[in-house]
């Protein structure tokens, strides 16, 4: 049952991704060459609607979708965390034209040669696994 809910909510995420242009290459672009807001517009709704949510989760004691209680953790990774992390996500989305979640909403339009970009961004979250415990975190 649970899968089947996860299914449905990532269909219906793949397409308002895709029906918002946020998967779009040329929106990205755009982005990167600060010739539109369009991009920094979706990104900012989506930052300040997290900032709300976590905080009505938090405030109300709200539960997930299963009934289970919602925690969080601290998480403190330090200037070198964000400084290489923000790098290497910011050069493959840059060179891909993609961040993780478009590039299986592109999969799912039927553009292909994303795959490329899928199989290696898979590569690479399976040699960071390998190498995770000799970087800085």
């Amino acid at each position: 049952m649970k899968s089947i809910a996860y299914l449905a909510i990532g269909i219906f995420f793949g397409i308002v991704l895709f029906k918002s242009e946020a998967a779009s290459w040329f929106r990205i672009y755009e982005m990167f060459q600060f010739q539109s807001f369009h991009m920094y517009g979706i990104i900012g709704s989506a930052v300040a609607l997290g900032v709300l949510q976590n905080q009505l989760i938090r405030r109300m004691g709200i539960k997930s979708f299963f009934g289970s209680k919602i925690t969080f953790s601290p998480k403190n990774p330090g200037v070198k965390g964000y400084l290489f992390g923000g790098i290497f996500f910011g050069l493959g989305w840059a060179l891909a034209g993609a961040c993780p979640g478009p590039m299986y909403t592109l999969v799912g339009a039927g553009y292909w040669s994303i795959l490329i970009v899928l199989g290696a961004a898979i590569f690479g979250t399976y040699v960071y696994g390998i190498l995770r415990e000799k970087l800085p975190h």
